[in-house]
């Protein structure tokens, strides 16, 4: 059964809120979401990005003041 993992990434600068995202999802089964909190405006690129080399998909990202949260389910490929 596929679950949640949340990833405090807040206060963390580029790449790091990428590498937190990516060793979440590692060895995790397809579905499983990974929810990345953090503070870099630079996550919504670059998670995005890492997500489809990974084959994985971005089902939602939001901003609430500065706290952005991208969720990201992963897929088959987790390489």
């Amino acid at each position: 059964m596929s679950g949640t993992i949340e990833v405090d990434a807040r206060h963390l600068l580029c790449p790091m809120p990428v590498i937190r995202c990516q060793a979440a999802a590692e060895g995790q089964p397809p579905g499983t979401r990974v929810v990345v909190l953090c503070t870099d405006p630079g996550a919504l690129n670059d998670i995005p990005a890492w997500s489809r080399v990974h084959g994985h998909r971005v089902v939602e990202t939001r901003e609430e003041d500065e706290l952005i949260t991208v969720v990201v389910e992963i897929g088959e490929d987790v390489g």
